[in-house]
């Protein structure tokens, strides 16, 4: 009887430490800059639409990185993230359509600082096969002093590639 005591004492208390611990962090909608990086991603997704690289380069910070563009969750610095989309221009017209933005400031957490959630749908046509691929995602983004200091692409590549022509083949067994 005395260990199950013990055992629930302490059960007890980590869960309390626990709770305490994840009342530590805030999360606001309404911060001062929530505006400001709605207005920066915008721009991001307007100079895209425009085939502007040097537009989509100048929201970066110098040492801004980038993940999940491409394929993958590799990183891409500032200069492989201007590549990246020199290349995807070059082969693709974008519009963005049905975007949604939100701001959020996260406070004494992991994830802390001010980002900008948004999502919608990236309809990519083809410039020499006129293939229309509709791609939605999901861009989470820290922006720091106007600028754009990470950004998360989160795509569903498997369908971008089977809408594409591709096949996905099971592993064999």
């Amino acid at each position: 009887m005395k260990r199950l005591k013990i055992t629930f004492l302490f059960v007890t208390l980590m869960f309390g430490v626990t709770l305490s611990k994840a009342q530590e962090h805030t999360v606001s909608l309404d911060f001062d800059n929530g505006q400001t990086a709605t207005e920066t991603l915008k721009k991001y997704v307007t100079a895209l639409q425009n085939a502007d690289v040097e537009g989509v380069a100048a929201l970066m910070t110098k040492d801004a990185m980038v993940y999940g563009l491409g394929g993958g969750l590799d990183s891409l610095n500032t200069t492989q993230h201007k590549a990246y989309w020199v290349n995807s221009l070059a082969n693709y017209k974008h519009n963005i359509s049905n975007d949604l933005y939100l701001p959020v400031k996260v406070e004494n957490n992991w994830n802390e600082g001010e980002w900008l959630l948004t999502w919608g749908v990236n309809t990519l046509e083809n410039n020499k096969t006129g293939i229309i691929t509709p791609v939605p995602y999901h861009i989470a983004a820290v922006v720091v002093d106007d600028k754009i200091a990470a950004m998360h692409y989160y795509l569903d590549y498997i369908s971008l590639l089977t809408k594409q022509g591709y096949t996905v083949i099971a592993p064999s067994e």
